[in-house]
């Protein structure tokens, strides 16, 4: 589970960042939470930006 969402969020980055909404929706279709999510930007040195909610 968590290679394929790095990977999602891999290919889903543009410049090492990722909008808050992209990540959200990679957590909801992953079933997984924002911090699973979060925490796998983290590690891959990507930024979550635009972050309305403040869960990143």
């Amino acid at each position: 589970m968590k290679n394929r969402i790095e990977e999602t969020i891999k290919r889903k980055a543009v410049k090492g960042r990722l909008s808050c909404s992209a990540a959200r929706k990679i957590a909801e279709e992953a079933g997984v939470s924002y911090k699973i999510v979060g925490e796998a930007a983290d590690r891959l040195k990507i930024k979550i930006t635009n972050c309305q909610l403040g869960c990143f």
